[in-house]
């Protein structure tokens, strides 16, 4: 078990350090809080990447449907009458 240049030794070291300052008691909440933010994290990364590929989609898709709305309302829309000849 290699971590980059941290050896098994400075490994043993840094959970005894963490151990020490924030009690084992405090240790499954902070792993749970920690875990909590990861998938957060990673489900607004997935969010932001639908949200830049979507819009190009459904741009796409909508310009025929407005157009079609706009001549619907066009169709329907009265001549205006006329004041003067």
């Amino acid at each position: 078990m290699n971590f980059g240049n941290l050896g098994f030794t400075e490994i043993l070291m840094i959970v005894v350090v963490v151990l020490l300052l924030f009690g084992a008691k405090r240790l499954p909440e902070i792993g749970s809080s920690f875990g909590r933010g990861i998938r957060e994290f990673k489900k607004s990364l997935t969010d932001v990447n639908e949200e830049i590929t979507k819009p190009a989609r459904t741009e796409r898709l909508s310009q025929p449907a407005a157009n079609m709305e706009t001549r619907a309302e066009e169709e329907a829309r009265p001549e205006p009458k006329r004041l003067l000849n």
